[in-house]
């Protein structure tokens, strides 16, 4: 059975950080990119990051550039979000996702409907 699990949500004041987790299970993981997306209230969902366990290639919306960095631990299949320098417009819940496609990252972070796997979200709430 698939399993992405998320974790390391919360409120946070402005300026600060958070890590989010995902730990996955039951796929192999080297052959998945995993990419974290979120949705606020009222919008639609939206890519954040890519992250490609094979090579660890990386994407990043513009709108986090500079500020958030993923990672992977293959030998725990799991990956990171490190968020920092929080914004208020950062609030939302983060879900984690996979797609049976190593390298198709730079493809999948603006076409979330096109992932295999999804977790179940963590919030992040940042208070200005």
């Amino acid at each position: 059975e698939v399993q992405l699990v998320e974790s390391g949500g919360g409120l946070v004041q402005a300026g600060g950080s958070l890590r989010l987790s995902c730990a996955a299970s039951g796929f192999t993981f080297d052959d998945y990119a995993i990419g974290w997306f979120r949705q606020a209230p009222g919008k639609e969902r939206e890519g954040v990051s890519c992250i490609s366990a094979r090579d660890s290639n990386t994407y990043y919306a513009d709108s986090v550039k500079g500020r958030f960095t993923i990672s992977s631990d293959n030998a725990k299949n799991t990956v990171y979000l490190q968020m920092d320098s929080l914004k208020p417009e950062d609030t939302a819940v983060y879900y984690c996702a996979a797609v049976g496609d190593a390298i198709g990252c730079y493809y999948y972070i603006n076409h979330p409907g096109g992932m295999d796997y999804w977790g179940k979200g963590t919030l992040v709430t940042v208070s200005s």
